[in-house]
């Protein structure tokens, strides 16, 4: 273990124990976490807009003196008001935040200010509404002024000013200690600048030349070792026997049967590439993703009941109980009425009584179930299977990589698919799956209505009120979304429950108008889902547990309040509960985004109903750590890697990742013994885990 690891970062000069307390907010602990703590944008400080030239509607940094600040409440919102007036010698702008009385404090007249955000006119002034804003102490001008400056993740007790200074002094302190992990031979052979080199120009670029070479040296650096971690795990589990299963023509045609439709090609050719893997004796690994609605369960199910069709066991994971249910219900209605009528499928979820729990536990243990569909509850080391061999796992981002290992665990080596709704983009898909054999339904089943997506301002709500009414009188049905349950001060949100009972008593008085949020029990929220089903209920208002709701061919019509509080995977899964049907769909976005990243999602989700594309705009604005989820593995270990933006980067080192472990496979050369140290520490599990995604 390095020095760096060891050190706390408690003995750095200005930090101390209370401070140390408050940096582990930052994940920060030793000198190393500091270091590794990476700016998340930079401001070119060298070059600030003058006042006089700030263009509206675009974000700029802007820096001048405090000349005069107030404090007001807004006749309209009743908030606090504060606001201060900067110049520059050239022109003025107005700071304006809400809510922030303690603000007074810091913007004292004659301080020197630097203001990042989003110029806007109002009433004939130049404003900026809540942009970050930064004080300069000429004590430290050099590291905040005239210069490329680095702009780090925050919390609360930590200022940007009070980092840059640590971690300034951090490099002075500790460079000497640094131990390069990539060897001079590779960094030669792709021209890359040494570990003391980048970190400096990473957090305080000497240009903008020095700044993108660091951040490839850095980037390529994540991405060797995330995928020498992916291809070291692949070569573990494919060395494990698995089952080889039997899959002929005839059982083909008997699943075939099943169905009163014809399976569309992109079904076909990913049926054919499980139907492969389940053949061989090494375990299947296989990744199958495809927009909402595009057939993916029919095929899981395949997998499953050709397992079954060779006497063994499968078992299908999701990640809600309104999720697992409906898994439940749709597959049981498919094998009632078919040859595969005496299949025992059951369901377990966390909601069941004890006693339903440790009889089905027994009938798993024995063997008499032979589809088991479930949740989270699946992972009791209680449940033990006779003979699994087919594991299917809906919705993989919603699981930690651990859960899934676990579950893969309670057979030999089994044959693993994992599912998602949320494609990945295909420029990426193979390179970050590089673990995983990916599949990709690309095809919709034909007849689907178009769906139409429009932002609104909320303003505009009446309007869609009004459309709602008229599509209700056609014998439609509709969906309204709100982010919260209840009311919510701080962020001025309408919530579901308040709306509802509105939306009874005025907009929509007179017609069948239900509720459903994720605060409802169990019993209560599917019983209003299956009258929405049923036709029962003409408008649902719900929260986002809808994200993965009943199928309604019905439902046309989808309104979003406060879209700009979703993701934009969530708002595209939202919309998919639309469109089912034949008949034209319509989703209202009602907002007033302020944020970039909340303007670029409504932007991306208005251009495409793609999957694709939302995915690549998604990985786009929120970057890979979010994207994939902090739980994702490898991926919460890209802390500054774009793969995205770094496609050339990260092939690169998915190359030299091959070629090292093809020359070398456990990585005991001793010139590679660097390389196992740092995956074992990166990716500790990585010799144990059985399955990826």
């Amino acid at each position: 273990m390095s020095k760096l690891t060891q050190t706390s970062v408690q003995f750095l000069k200005g930090v101390g124990p209370a401070r140390k307390k408050i940096l582990e907010n930052l994940g920060v602990q030793s000198v190393e976490d500091l270091l590794y703590l990476f700016p998340r944008r930079y401001e070119d400080r060298s070059k600030m807009t003058l006042l006089s030239q700030v263009k509206i509607g675009e974000f700029q940094t802007v820096s001048g003196k405090v000349i005069a600040r107030g404090s007001r409440q807004s006749w309209f919102t009743r908030k606090h008001v504060y606001e201060t007036v900067i110049d520059d010698g050239t022109g003025r702008i107005f700071g304006v935040w809400f809510n922030q009385p303690y603000l007074d404090n810091y913007f004292q007249p004659g301080t020197e200010v630097v203001l990042y955000g989003q110029a806007a006119l109002y009433k004939n002034r130049i404003q900026m509404i809540s942009p970050e804003y930064e004080i300069i102490d000429k004590s430290d001008k050099s590291l905040s002024m005239g210069r490329i400056v680095p702009i780090y993740p925050l919390t609360k007790g930590i200022s940007q000013r009070y980092l840059r200074k640590i971690i300034h002094n951090c490099i002075a302190t500790y460079s000497s200690d640094l131990i390069d992990t990539l060897p001079v031979a590779t960094r030669n052979k792709h021209r890359l600048l040494n570990i003391n080199e980048s970190l400096e120009n990473i957090h305080f670029p000497e240009n903008q030349i020095k700044q993108e070479e660091a951040q490839r040296r850095i980037s390529f650096e994540e991405f060797l070792f995330f995928h020498l971690s992916i291809i070291k795990r692949r070569m573990n589990v494919l060395a494990q026997p698995g089952t080889q299963h039997v899959v002929d023509e005839k059982f083909r045609a008997k699943f075939k049967s099943c169905f009163p439709f014809s399976f569309t090609n992109a079904q076909k050719r990913v049926m054919e590439e499980i139907v492969g893997d389940m053949r061989k004796a090494s375990p299947m690994l296989r990744l199958l993703q495809g927009d909402v609605g595009c057939g993916k369960t029919v095929v899981a199910l395949m997998g499953c009941l050709a397992a079954i069709e060779n006497k063994k066991q499968s078992v299908f994971m999701a990640p809600t109980e309104i999720l697992a249910r409906q898994h439940f219900e749709n597959i049981k209605k498919i094998l009632e009425n078919s040859e595969f009528q005496n299949i025992h499928c059951s369901l377990l979820v966390g909601s069941l009584p004890e006693n339903e729990k440790i009889e089905l536990r027994k009938k798993i243990k024995t063997g008499t179930i032979d589809l088991l569909i479930g949740t989270h509850a699946l992972l009791s080391e209680d449940v033990r299977f006779k003979d699994l061999s087919y594991v299917v796992i809906d919705e993989q981002h919603k699981f930690g990589v651990r859960q899934r290992a676990f579950i893969s665990q309670k057979g030999l080596n089994p044959d693993v698919l994992v599912m998602t709704a949320t494609p990945i983009p295909r420029t990426l898909s193979l390179t970050l799956f590089g673990d995983l054999d990916v599949s990709t339904i690309d095809e919709l089943p034909p007849g689907r209505g178009k769906i139409g997506t429009k932002v609104l301002p909320l303003e505009k709500a009446p309007n869609v009120y009004a459309f709602i009414r008229d599509e209700v009188a056609k014998g439609r049905q509709v969906y309204i979304i709100y982010p919260l349950v209840d009311e919510s001060e701080a962020l001025d949100l309408k919530a579901a429950q308040t709306s509802f009972k509105h939306f009874e008593k005025n907009e929509f008085k007179g017609l069948k108008v239900g509720l459903v949020h994720g605060q409802m029990k169990r019993d209560d929220a599917d019983a209003v889902m299956q009258k929405f089903k049923k036709g029962e209920i003409q408008i649902l208002v719900a929260t986002s547990v809808l994200e993965v709701g009943v199928d309604v061919p019905n439902a046309t019509v989808m309104v979003i309040e406060h879209a700009e509080r979703f993701g934009l995977a969530q708002l595209h899964q939202l919309r998919g509960r639309i469109g089912r049907g034949s008949k034209e769909s319509f989703c209202f976005l009602l907002s007033d985004p302020v944020t970039p990243e909340a303007i670029a999602r409504l932007k991306a989700i208005v251009s495409t109903t793609d999957g694709f594309k939302i995915a690549e705009a998604d990985l786009m604005i929120r970057g890979p750590g979010q994207y994939f989820g902090r739980h994702q593995h490898g991926l919460n270990e890209l802390r500054f890697a774009n793969p995205l933006l770094q496609i050339d980067i990260l092939q690169l080192a998915r190359l030299e990742a091959e070629d090292l472990t093809q020359a070398d496979p456990e990585l005991n050369d001793p010139k590679n013994q660097n390389f196992k140290e740092i995956i074992q520490k990166r990716y500790p599990d990585y010799l144990t885990m059985a399955t990826a995604g």
